[in-house]
């Protein structure tokens, strides 16, 4: 009787130990799985920043078509890099010597643009225009080629946007950047900033 007795007491201590055990296995589950979901939310928020800044980078690209649309001439200017806060030419491993057309920097806030969007007052964009370089990465000197047509041309996209009485087009490169802060404080180390760059035609 003694020794039943004896075995009781042991089986009440092992299922005391198992379910500490249990305690200690589920913690350290639950631990594991917030840490797994904390991780996954950074990841999302941190993909739509991205993909933000992707958005803005685009609206550059367009607000640099709009401008070259409207100018009568374009001269070669400097080396861009002192006018640039974030989209620095460094950005661009193609460009070993730029020159900007026109010395011309397009700089805004999104906000700017899309007005009552409370969310975008944080995203900005920065581009400038260069001759299309050569295979070495120089800007100076013009690429032309004669087109069928007098009309200027996105090669990317086909789209048309200036006409002339010649039939000789002159390509130009727009590098243009996007950031998750506005256009006076990003900081590329510190900001993401997402670089795009597309080639365009103009007729002379």
């Amino acid at each position: 009787m003694l020794l039943n007795h004896k075995k009781i007491k042991n089986e009440k201590g092992f299922a005391i130990a198992l379910a500490l055990l249990m305690l200690v296995a589920m913690s350290l589950m639950g631990a594991t799985l917030m840490i797994i979901a904390a991780g996954d939310h950074k990841q999302n928020g941190n993909l739509n920043v991205k993909q933000q800044t992707f958005y803005a980078a685009e609206t550059g690209i367009t607000e640099a078509k709009k401008w070259l649309s409207t100018q009568s001439t374009l001269t070669l200017g400097s080396d861009p890099n002192s006018q640039l806060s974030f989209c620095k030419t460094s950005l661009f491993g193609e460009l070993s010597n730029p020159k900007a057309i026109k010395d011309y920097i397009g700089k805004k806030d999104m906000s700017e643009l899309i007005t009552g969007e409370n969310n975008l007052t944080d995203y900005s964009y920065e581009y400038f225009i260069t001759y299309t370089p050569d295979a070495g990465g120089n800007t100076q000197t013009p690429i032309t080629q004669t087109v069928s047509g007098a009309t200027g041309g996105d090669i990317s996209q086909g789209t048309n946007y200036k006409n002339t009485g010649t039939s000789t087009a002159t390509y130009y490169n727009i590098y243009s950047c996007g950031c998750n802060a506005n256009k006076n404080s990003c900081n590329l180390n510190d900001d993401i900033v997402t670089a795009l760059q597309t080639t365009v035609t103009l007729v002379n």
